[in-house]
């Protein structure tokens, strides 16, 4: 289960994770991951009357996990972090499974199973991180193992290029124009 330390609630965390944040696809759904860095620069930046170097000397440094002997991770399954852990972390996690995935009940098994899937991986993002998982219609047919491949690979791909806007590429429109 995902505590509710863990969760986004409010429709605006969800927007700004959209907009803001970096996104990786792939066929039964899409990520969209808003890193704690990115997330202290828009911050910094937003601060009235700070430059962006004076805002981000004032901003809290993560605190390392505390390790705890008694759990133990297998080759395939990661370690899933207490709650305790997840409060001070702060990273959290939502879903967006709309009516084209199916009906009430295949939309609630498959965000019951992202849901388990996101709560087992959440130790493996960077603290402060905000994570918002979009089902796509082939989820409906998917396995479990499907499912977390599918975001097994989408987390690969974003931690290995944490935000490509940021890097200085425009946003693009349909038709492949800048904004």
């Amino acid at each position: 289960m995902l505590p509710p330390a863990a969760r986004l609630r409010r429709s605006e965390d969800f927007r700004e994770v959209m907009r803001r944040g970096s996104r990786a696809g792939r066929r039964r759904l899409v990520v969209h991951a808003l890193w704690a860095s990115d997330e202290q620069t828009v911050t910094a930046v937003s601060s009235p009357g700070e430059t962006p170097a004076e805002a981000s000397s004032s901003l809290p440094t993560p605190s390392p996990l505390p390790v705890c002997p008694t759990e133990r991770s297998t080759a395939d399954e990661p370690v899933r972090p207490s709650r305790a852990e997840l409060t001070a972390r702060n990273v959290r996690a939502g879903f967006v499974v709309s009516k084209a995935v199916g009906n009430s009940v295949v939309r609630h098994r498959v965000s019951r199973r992202l849901r388990h899937l996101v709560a087992a991986r959440l130790g493996t993002v960077p603290p402060g991180s905000s994570l918002v998982i979009r089902a796509l219609p082939p989820a409906a047919t998917a396995s479990s193992a499907e499912l977390g491949a599918d975001l097994d690979a989408a987390l690969r791909r974003l931690s290995q290029s944490p935000n490509r806007r940021a890097a200085g590429s425009p946003e693009r429109t349909h038709d492949g124009s800048a904004v």
